[in-house]
């Protein structure tokens, strides 16, 4: 019973790994990420409306989520591994393959580049504004681009990455639990006025819980650079030149190795919820930001799954 609760096994990384490549988000049916999402907005109005302390209240915010995603996910895998071994093992791969988002990553970025292949700017901008948390009203062709190539590197990190390496730390709930954080800091982690004290708990822990895959995804990308017909040298020199140059502690790394291997010039300008934003520049504009470039960083973010999967079920063999 122990294993399909606790801790990883191929077996289980395989069909997840599989499942989310040929399916993807199940729209329409229960998903642990969408329940999670719900307690968030529940605890968020809860709590600011009874806590006078706006850090106290967020690490509670923390607390209760990432303790029932984690818990209730123990529970389930318990009852279905009492009930039937293979029960509880069906029941881990699920849980598992709803804490990885390849297919979804590449479908969602997928519209934004078929509208602008169609000279749709205005449906562009709106699939646009579903995967990011910049302002799109006013974005330019070239600008899109920016922001999808940006959010494919920084989510290949965030949320392929990062789920199969706690996935074959912990097992399915210990991935439930980081997907609980990366959900509480999509949500709560802004840098303005509102979220500023009451999401900082949860944006220092989605920092550390990243901290590790960051740099894996930077290895990782470096190295499909070459099988994706990319730049294997400039992946690596860019990396380590522009990894610092982004606010965050951890995006910058899959960003650098994106932009190296692509030999595109990703930072700049944005503008987050009518606010100015000046990042620093990563990468060099030696290519320019286009249908080639996105389709070039689709290549390396699937590589760069596989070439994890592969690092990670060969881990879990050796743990058994």
């Amino acid at each position: 019973m122990g294993w399909a609760v606790i801790t990883a096994d191929w077996l289980t990384i395989l069909p997840a790994l599989l499942l989310d490549l040929i399916i993807g988000d199940p729209h329409g049916l229960p998903h642990p990420v969408v329940a999670i999402g719900h307690l968030i907005g529940i605890l968020d109005r809860s709590l600011r409306q009874n806590w006078l302390n706006e850090r106290l209240a967020g690490v509670v915010l923390l607390l209760v989520v990432v303790i029932a995603a984690a818990g209730t996910s123990w529970v389930l895998l318990t009852i279905f591994t009492l009930l039937m071994p293979l029960a509880g093992w069906i029941a881990a791969i699920i849980l598992s393959y709803t804490c990885l988002a390849a297919r979804s990553l590449h479908k969602e970025s997928a519209c934004v580049a078929s509208a602008l292949k169609a000279g749709d700017l205005p449906a562009a901008r709106h699939y646009l504004s579903c995967i990011v948390g910049r302002d799109t009203d006013q974005l330019d062709e070239t600008e899109i681009w920016r922001a999808v190539i940006e959010t494919v590197a920084e989510n290949t990190s965030d949320g392929i990455i990062a789920p199969l390496f706690w996935l074959t730390i912990g097992g399915p709930v210990t991935a439930m639990a980081y997907k609980a954080v990366s959900t509480l800091d999509s949500m709560v982690g802004y840098r303005n006025e509102r979220y500023l004290r009451f999401g900082w708990a949860s944006a220092r822990m989605d920092d550390l819980l990243n901290f590790i895959p960051a740099r894996v995804s930077a290895l990782l990308l470096i190295a499909a650079a070459p099988l994706a017909g990319c730049s294997l040298s400039g992946a690596a020199r860019i990396t380590l030149r522009d990894r610092l140059n982004h606010p965050s502690p951890n995006s910058g790394y899959p960003e650098a190795a994106a932009a190296g291997a692509l030999g595109v010039r990703l930072g700049g300008a944005s503008s987050y919820h009518g606010v100015s934003s000046l990042k620093e520049y990563i990468g060099e504009q030696k290519n320019p930001l286009d249908e080639h470039a996105y389709h070039r960083m689709i290549k390396l973010m699937y590589i760069a799954t596989v070439l994890m999967a592969a690092a990670c079920m060969l881990s879990a063999f050796c743990l058994r």
